[in-house]
């Protein structure tokens, strides 16, 4: 079993920071990705960035790249999520997950185990 916990959401205004936790506990070892995504109300969840436990893999949707920055600290099997030059368009509800490969991280459908989601309100 694998738990993955979230902190850090809030509100910020436009070209604020903000940045997410997700601290995992469990048998992490089974799951070498840990992914960010994000879901907006009436739009499907989409894929923010993941990176691998590694750090030989870190990657970012075009819509983030170069604001948003995702790290890990292994020693306290924890991934970051820092949020720079946030945007209106960046609110949504983000979630953590793992997943037990690195084929095609981009994919949703290949995460198991998900956080419980934190609110990221941008106001303009």
């Amino acid at each position: 079993q694998v738990q993955l916990e979230e902190s850090g959401g809030g509100s910020v205004q436009t070209g604020g920071s903000l940045r997410l936790s997700c601290a995992a506990s469990g048998r992490t070892v089974s799951f070498p990705v840990m992914g960010w995504f994000r879901q907006a109300p009436g739009k499907e969840r989409e894929f923010v960035a993941a990176i691998t436990w590694s750090g030989s893999i870190a990657d970012y949707a075009d819509s983030v790249k170069g604001r948003f920055t995702i790290s890990r600290d292994n020693a306290k099997n924890t991934v970051y999520l820092h949020m720079n030059s946030l945007k209106p368009e960046d609110t949504a509800v983000y979630y953590c997950a793992m997943a037990p490969n690195v084929v095609n991280i981009r994919a949703k459908n290949n995460y198991l185990n998900w956080g419980q989601g934190s609110q990221i309100t941008v106001s303009s």
